[in-house]
């Protein structure tokens, strides 16, 4: 379904205290990111926003997800929320918005997804294999687990499920780590906050704190038993590190084969302490190599802020290379992948360094906007610590905390540009923003991106970038009724090999399109694409053309 044509926008008109259109900000007349939020009937920002209450969880929260709620081969709109800053209650209902005629309406009632809670992130995956798309909501307090029963109405199954506990989960991802059919699921936790603890900023104001002020708290692998039940395997599976339980805090995560084997490992983005790389070690077991990896610290040696995460190859080498988002002050990272088993750090060659440091990085993605064949990259940032206002921010207390996004351009050799000025309200507009979500809205053939601020408000970023004479491929990869999350793909096309992957959960808090999308530039055919499904076993498939959503089954293919 596309949508139809809506009205271009310069700049918004800020109507919440948070949400500003950054005044004094250039916007080119061809913006490459037109926003068109209320013009597809998501809900403009309502009211002022208060002032915050230094409730540490209320700055981090920001979850999206797109993904098909139904069926119908439309992406709908999962926003995970929390609560406004002045209210008495820590619990709020999260909004499902389904696509319907290209527009969005709120159904979450009529979907069942009514559990309240104190929102920060999603994974989506169909998790007993019917063809239907499954939700983990994490929270700040208990998790809720909602089974779809088909046609989008789902179900509380968190209990029947077997999840419990109440830790403080952000980010979550599915894949099949045992590759036994059924997806699993990797929770990070981020700390044991006590909301009775008061911190301050050098000038002695009250600020929120920081993850260095509580002890982390222990990441959860849930492994599916294909019964509809889940069995905590996080002990047996070896996450676990003698000095320090694996409490870390976690972030960020992705979860699927960093090391070429073909089984998934989980990588995890955490706040002020060393990164993981859980390598999966094909039993059933998993081992932390992200220091001998060169994954763990920045090339000094030191801990980061280290929070979103994409992933993709940035380079064209056929490797898939790490980005992770950090706090200002701090460069957001990337790792080269190499032919051997460590990642390369390459922040200062690739350019960004020069655009990052004053900025704190949460959601982000590796996806190519242009369809020049490349991977270009989107940040979504706002402070969790005090800055200097930035000119044409918000009024208020939030406007010693609210940052413009950024856009990176790729040259096609991971050497990136900032390209702000054209990316319309995108890069313009100065909130605090949280989640960042990928997909092919529209069914155009590009990737627009969802923004979540931590105001509730949604940002929708309709893809206009010049894309003339050239082409692209979108592949949604089903394993049985269900997407074949974990696997990986290279497309062959005119002497290059683009990498892809079937990954949702990536970016911070949040899940994407699952289809693997691909910019051809003026390649006009493209002549294979080898698959490595989930259960490690590869296919090939021939292409019949391009421009176009192709369907790939695992069965269907050329054995290798």
């Amino acid at each position: 379904m596309r949508l139809g044509a809506s009205t271009r926008f310069g700049c918004l008109l800020a109507l919440v205290g948070i949400s500003a259109c950054g005044r004094g900000q250039s916007i080119s007349a061809a913006s490459w990111f037109d926003e068109i939020t209320r013009e597809l009937g998501l809900p403009a920002p309502s009211g002022s926003w208060p002032d915050g209450s230094f409730f540490t969880p209320e700055i981090m929260q920001g979850g999206v997800g797109l993904f098909d709620s139904d069926g119908d081969g439309a992406l709908d709109l999962l926003q995970v929320r929390v609560s406004r800053p002045d209210s008495t209650e820590r619990s709020i209902t999260n909004r499902l918005y389904r696509q319907r005629n290209g527009r969005f309406v709120d159904v979450t009632e009529e979907a069942g997804l009514t559990e309240e809670g104190f929102g920060q992130g999603l994974a989506v995956g169909d998790t007993d294999n019917d063809g239907d798309l499954d939700v983990y909501v994490t929270n700040f307090g208990p998790d809720v687990f909602y089974s779809n029963a088909g046609e989008g109405r789902f179900v509380n199954a968190t209990a029947s499920a077997g999840f419990a506990g109440d830790w403080w989960s952000t980010s979550a991802a599915f894949a099949d780590y045992d590759a036994d059919g059924f997806l699993d699921l990797y929770v990070a936790h981020y700390l044991r906050y006590d909301p009775g603890k008061r911190c301050t900023d050098p000038s002695d104001r009250t600020e929120y704190c920081g993850p260095r002020s509580f002890n982390g708290a222990p990441d959860t692998l849930y492994h599916n038993e294909g019964d509809g039940t889940f069995t905590d395997r996080t002990r047996e599976a070896g996450i676990v590190l003698p000095q320090q339980g694996a409490r870390a805090h976690g972030l960020g995560v992705v979860f699927t084969d960093l090391t070429g084997d073909g089984w998934p490992d989980a990588f995890v983005a955490n706040d002020a302490q060393a990164n993981q790389l859980w390598v999966n070690r094909g039993d059933g077991t998993f081992s932390d190599e992200a220091i001998l990896r060169g994954v763990a610290l920045d090339r000094n040696g030191g801990t980061e802020a280290n929070m979103g995460i994409g992933v993709g190859d940035v380079n064209g080498d056929g490797l898939l290379d790490l980005f992770v988002t950090h706090l200002w002050e701090e460069n957001n990272r990337l790792w080269l992948g190499t032919k051997g088993p460590l990642f390369r750090d390459a922040t200062i060659d690739c350019g960004m360094a020069r655009y990052d440091l004053e900025r704190t990085g949460f959601g982000c993605g590796m996806f190519d906007f242009d369809h020049d064949g490349d991977l270009d990259v989107a940040v979504a940032n706002g402070a969790v610590r005090r800055r200097p206002p930035i000119p044409g921010g918000p009024r208020g207390m939030w406007g010693a905390y609210a940052e413009p996004n950024q856009l990176f351009e790729n040259d096609g050799k991971a050497c990136f540009s900032e390209v702000n000025g054209k990316a319309g309200p995108f890069a313009a507009q100065i909130e605090v923003s949280r989640g960042l979500a990928f997909g092919d809205v529209d069914e155009d053939g590009d990737v627009d991106m969802v923004l979540s601020n931590i105001d509730n408000s949604l940002r929708y970023y309709r893809n206009r970038a010049p894309k003339e004479g050239r082409h692209w491929l979108s592949v949604r990869a089903l394993t049985g009724k269900r997407d074949a999350i974990g696997a990986q793909l290279w497309l062959k096309a005119g002497g290059r090999e683009l990498r892809g992957l079937v990954l949702p959960g990536s970016s911070y808090c949040s899940s994407n399109d699952p289809r693997a999308h691909f910019g051809l530039g003026a390649l006009a055919s493209a002549d294979e694409i080898v698959m490595l499904w989930p259960d490690r076993t590869r296919e090939s498939f021939s292409v019949p053309g391009v421009d176009r959503v192709l369907t790939l089954r695992q069965g269907e293919g050329r054995q290798l």
